[in-house]
């Protein structure tokens, strides 16, 4: 699978989203079906080197992993959520859904939310949308000055830097769906009962700026690389976008290789004060 996480990769230099195809499926020549098998195949080794990073962090280690998804509308976050962090056991992920900031948080530095949203040592974080909004929606929407933007991507670059040299492993995913794509799985939306409630009249008026906010993930993506790479992953075939996300966090677990913790008491003695107790009364 280190074929796709090489394919989605992006090096150093200029991003033309337009040149990357949404509906690919890089480094990987498998289809629908064989790509589900292959993520299931992943579950036992996700869960397992998950518990081993939970248990490191749980006895003094101060590693953790952050996975930010990042993606316009209908791109996939939850169903990312659903089938690749649904994987690992709950007890060690922490999912943040970053939303429009409140009035306490519009009070302080864009980061200070994200700061106190970080994963612990041990943990699997998920950022549902990040800190990525305050240089996207707010570069399009003029929510911020332009000087304010342009701080920004070098405040996000020194974040992301402390993060990664206080032993996070940062692993972003822009997951790029098409403006055709995002139509139909909008109308889809508008056929189910079930899905209205999913459904945000909002998501059609963000789509007369499609080509503001194609060049405002182009410029992020340029800008803020260096301590953490990005990945864009095409996103119109859902089952490669799953599959590839899961192949990124199984090869950040595997580059950290965290081992089971040794017994910090002698296991001996206390198999033997177990062997030789008296039976409960």
């Amino acid at each position: 699978m280190s074929s796709i996480a090489d394919a989605v990769r992006l090096g150093p230099g200029p991003v033309d989203l337009a040149a990357i195809d949404t509906d690919a499926a890089p480094g990987y020549d498998g289809d629908k079906v064989s790509g589900a098998a292959d993520l299931e195949a992943m579950r036992d080794e996700l869960a397992e080197l998950q518990e081993r990073l939970f248990a490191e962090g749980k006895t003094g280690g101060r590693r953790s992993v952050l996975l930010v998804l990042q993606g316009m509308d209908t791109s996939g976050k939850g169903g990312t959520l659903r089938h690749t962090v649904g994987l690992f056991d709950p007890q060690g992920v922490r999912i943040t859904s970053f939303k429009a900031p409140t009035e306490e948080e519009r009070s302080h530095d864009f980061l200070w939310r994200v700061e106190r949203a970080l994963p612990e040592p041990g943990y699997v974080g998920v950022f549902d949308r990040s800190h990525y909004e305050d240089v996207l929606i707010a570069r399009v929407r003029e929510l911020a000055p332009a000087d304010e933007i342009e701080r920004r991507y070098d405040a996000i670059v020194d974040f992301e830097q402390r993060l990664v040299d206080g032993g996070t492993t940062v692993v972003k995913c822009m997951l790029h769906v098409s403006a055709a794509e995002q139509r139909k799985r909008l109308l889809a939306r508008l056929g189910d009962p079930t899905k209205f409630w999913k459904f945000n009249p909002g998501d059609i008026d963000e789509r007369a700026y499609w080509a503001a906010y194609q060049q405002a993930y182009e410029v992020a993506l340029e800008r803020t690389g260096q301590a953490a790479p990005w990945h864009v992953i095409p996103a119109d075939k859902k089952w490669f976008r799953n599959l590839a996300v899961g192949t990124l966090l199984l090869e950040a677990l595997r580059g950290l290789d965290p081992q089971w913790p040794a017994a910090d008491f002698d296991v001996a003695e206390q198999r033997a004060r177990l062997e030789d107790e008296a039976p409960p009364r």
